[in-house]
């Protein structure tokens, strides 16, 4: 994996008090969290809660309002570039040129990726191991099934070893099926030291986190490991799970 700055606290992501605003609409308001190495973070809530701006200004895509932040240890007002090169970013759409192959998407983002030449054939060979698309490296990638292209999407964003991944609802528009495959995939990363920062509206999928924040209004409104979420929330109902918090806090007026 590509090397960062020295974290602090075994920290990836760290941000406080962090705030965007787009002319008189504030998106993102005073939210403070930080992500482990190795995790599985969650950021959680319905459309338009805040989610993909929060991702896109750790991404180094957007720039803050206020607040501060560091991300791989670099700090997301003054050193966006530097972030955008030691993470992975996979969107909602994939990113992916669907009227080129496999093969061929995966040689463009290495080099958007500025992954050093020679290493483009165990690179390439790695990637499509990883995926299991080594059959179909020659086929334009608008005829595989989604479940392949998100894979491909996938080995794109970590063509250059990157510590952290991101990943902004990269199931949407997926089967059941699917998805789970997809998470099972993710798991093994995190389990070899990546950490995952996923944004999903899938609670299924939620409780796949080490430690989730539900965000709503632009503003947390619960944070912690997934079970004691609920339990704290439903402390005597044993048959509650993550849908019934996320239904009763995002019908709730944030002050």
């Amino acid at each position: 994996m590509m090397n960062s700055k020295t974290q602090q606290n075994g920290q990836s992501v760290m941000v406080k008090d962090l705030v965007k605003q787009f002319g008189t609409f504030t998106a993102v308001n005073r939210i403070s969290f930080s992500v482990n190495r190795g995790e599985i973070f969650g950021l959680l809530g319905p459309n338009g809660a805040g989610k993909s701006t929060t991702i896109r200004m750790l991404c180094g895509i957007l720039s803050p309002t206020s607040g501060t932040g560091h991300v791989a240890g670099f700090d997301i007002f003054t050193e966006p570039e530097e972030i955008k090169h030691a993470i992975g970013y996979m969107s909602q759409k994939f990113s992916l040129y669907e009227d080129m192959t496999p093969f061929e998407n995966i040689r463009f983002y290495l080099g958007i990726y500025s992954v050093p030449r020679h290493l483009w054939k165990e690179r390439t060979r790695w990637v499509l191991e990883t995926t299991r698309l080594g059959e179909v490296k020659n086929r334009l990638t608008r005829d595989l099934p989604p479940g392949w292209r998100q894979r491909l999407a996938l080995g794109c964003a970590m063509l250059h070893r990157p510590e952290i991944l991101f990943l902004d609802e990269p199931t949407s528009g997926v089967d059941p099926i699917t998805r789970r495959r997809f998470w099972a995939f993710i798991r093994n990363l995190a389990g070899e030291g990546m950490t995952i920062f996923v944004t999903t509206h899938y609670m299924d999928e939620a409780e796949y986190c080490d430690r989730i924040v539900m965000i709503n209004e632009g503003k947390i409104a619960a944070a912690g490991a997934p079970k004691k979420i609920v339990q704290d929330m439903f402390p005597k109902n044993p048959k509650a799970g993550l849908n019934d918090v996320f239904i009763s806090l995002m019908t709730r007026k944030i002050e």
